[in-house]
């Protein structure tokens, strides 16, 4: 190997998976762990320590993600989607409605993760995990952000409908 050239740690080598194949890698092992935590500690009780700990954990990743940001305000949240991430563009299709500096409105069409936990049965749990949690990444974000949203493609509507709004 030439004396110039940069070694890689194999971890950080390509995996050469697809992106819907990292997501059945991802959930086909945690969602039994899941269906299985309902049945030992009894739904109510799995429900509330999942959409706690969910909430949680996205409230610090959003807190922690602003936080590298030069501005928080709502121009920054949804900059996300208006420039995806190569992550994003593989696993969402998103169409702006509007984007305003007072609302930014998005249509998901196509979401990975909906189509993986719907394949698994497990709606419930996927919508807890991710779509449960916007408001708390919102939240997280900037508290001035509210979140509104009525559909869902985890809850089998034909879209998601996501809107932000700027609280004065």
């Amino acid at each position: 190997m030439d004396a110039e050239t940069p070694t890689q740690h194999k971890f950080q080598e390509d995996s050469h998976m697809t992106y819907e194949e990292v997501f059945d890698f991802a959930y086909k092992g945690l969602v039994p762990v899941l269906q299985g935590l309902a049945k030992e500690l009894g739904e109510e009780r799995f429900w509330e320590a999942l959409k706690k700990t969910a909430f949680d954990a996205k409230l610090k990743e959003a807190q922690d993600y602003a936080s590298q940001l030069p501005s928080n305000d709502l121009d920054a949240y949804s900059a996300s989607a208006r420039e995806p991430s190569r992550f994003a563009r593989h696993i969402l299709t998103v169409e702006f409605i509007e984007d305003t500096p007072q609302a930014a409105e998005i249509k998901v069409t196509e979401c990975l993760w909906a189509k993986t936990f719907r394949e698994l049965g497990a709606a419930e749990i996927g919508y807890m995990l991710t779509c449960g949690t916007d408001d708390a990444h919102c939240q997280g974000f900037n508290p001035r952000i509210r979140m509104i949203h009525s559909k869902t493609l985890m809850q089998g509507d034909e879209y998601c409908n996501h809107r932000f709004v700027w609280e004065e």
